[in-house]
């Protein structure tokens, strides 16, 4: 390695990134793994939506717009914008958790709420998840979706 980076630095070897860091190490590092979630992933399952709860990829955790779903039951919970929205983060901090990651390490969320209006009280109960440091975040309105809920969100975390 040595050697190559010195014949690089000197201008006799033509700079190939792939020679620096080498094909198995770039390999490695950006598998996709799909995550198993409990309670999630079988309720995706069953109602045959094609995605994976969580994706981790190199150094790196996806996790899909969650919404309020008992993972117990597999049902959406029914209650106020901030019932849904505490069950949510949990679903969420559920994914993040069975990929190796965890809330602090969370750099972007995505909210998207059926009703702008929903704002504060999403605010209120996503502050006592993201104290200290919080990530990055947008927050939209949606129309609808095919399940009766008020509240979904996705978020990129460090592994």
């Amino acid at each position: 390695m040595d050697s190559i980076a010195d014949a690089v630095l000197n201008g006799s070897y033509p700079l190939n990134l792939l020679d620096l860091i080498g094909e198995t190490t770039r390999k490695d590092h950006m598998e996709k793994q799909c995550i198993a979630v409990p309670g999630i992933s079988e309720m995706l399952a069953n109602s045959g939506v094609p995605l994976s709860p969580a994706v981790k990829a190199g150094n790196l955790v996806f996790v899909s717009g969650m919404p309020p779903i008992d993972r117990d039951s597999g049902k959406i919970v029914e209650g106020d914008i901030n019932v849904q929205t505490k069950q949510v983060l949990e679903n969420v901090k559920a994914c993040l958790e069975a990929a190796g990651s965890s809330l602090d390490k969370v750099v972007k969320c995505n909210v998207y709420a059926a009703n702008a209006g929903h704002f504060g009280a999403i605010n209120e109960v996503y502050a006592q998840y993201f104290a200290d440091n919080p990530p990055a975040r947008t927050f939209a309105a949606v129309g609808s979706w095919p399940m009766s809920f008020d509240i979904e969100i996705e978020c990129v975390a460090i592994a």
